[in-house]
This record gives structure tokens, C-alpha cells and sequence, in this order.
């Protein structure tokens, strides 16, 4: 009686698995910018939003965003900063792409009343700083206890 022989499968000639799954990473990416990230309000860059006793701090990554490309609005108590991170005008063929370009949008609604006319922002090495400040009213004060 002769037994079957598992004989190993032969790579094929020229495969390579890591170019297959480049590939596969650029189409998924293709189709979550079409359909997710290629909406009218672009993509949200990273932020955050510490809270201090005189008032709120957003920081915001833009790297390589020119001050003349960021618009900074405020609207009651939502903060909404917009703007474009331009394409890099390339000579050589571009082989992968991992960091966004285009319109970009950072939206927060502030958790209480703030002072709109001492907003201030400052960009410095990629980071956008934004300071909103609480109006007189809601700043904690300490009140001294008469006998």
C-alpha cells in the first residue's frame, strides 16, 4: 500500500509579501480618504485642551503649516481652527506617503463662558498655542472668612 506525500507548497517565483502588503495598506488608504477623510472639513489634526484657573490652552500639532494658512475663529465657546497643509512640490517619484496634506479642521466648544477679545495664539516649531482666557466672573477667587 503506498501513503500519500505532503509535498511543501513552492513560493512563487517573484513574490514578495511585502510589496503585496504595500499595496493592500494604499488601497485601504485610497478608499478612507474617499470616503471617510475626504469629506468638506478635511481631517483634524492632534490636540489638546488643558483647562487652567484663569483660562483654556488648546495646543495643536500643524507641522510645517505657515501662520497665513491657519484661520482661528471663536463663536460663543466653540474654537474652531481650519486650514491647508500645502503638497510638497517633489522632483522624484513619490514612493510612500504617511503625513496628511490638505484641508484641515479642529473644532471644540469650550466647557464655560470665555473672554473673546483676549484670545491669543502663538505658533512655534509646529505646535499652534492657543489661549482663551475666562472671563473676571469665573476665575476662582479665595474669600477670607470674618469673625
Amino acid at each position: 500500500m503506498t501513503l500519500p506525500v505532503r509535498s511543501r507548497p513552492r513560493a512563487v517565483a517573484g513574490w514578495d509579501p511585502f510589496r503585496e502588503l504595500d499595496e493592500l495598506t494604499q488601497r485601504v488608504n485610497s478608499l478612507w480618504e474617499a470616503n471617510v477623510g475626504g469629506d468638506l472639513h478635511g481631517w483634524a489634526p492632534q490636540a489638546d485642551v488643558e483647562e487652567t484657573d484663569d483660562a483654556y490652552v488648546v495646543e495643536i500639532d500643524l507641522p510645517g503649516v505657515k501662520r497665513d494658512d491657519i484661520d482661528i475663529q471663536l463663536s460663543d465657546r466653540q474654537l474652531t481652527v481650519s486650514g491647508e497643509i500645502k503638497e510638497k512640490e517633489r522632483t522624484g517619484i513619490l514612493r510612500r506617503r504617511t503625513r496628511r496634506v490638505g484641508q484641515f479642521q479642529y473644532t471644540v466648544t469650550l466647557p464655560a463662558d470665555v473672554d473673546a477679545d483676549k484670545v491669543s495664539a502663538h505658533l512655534d516649531e509646529g505646535v499652534l498655542t492657543v489661549r482663551v482666557p475666562k472671563p473676571e466672573q469665573a476665575k476662582p477667587r479665595r474669600i477670607q472668612i470674618s469673625s
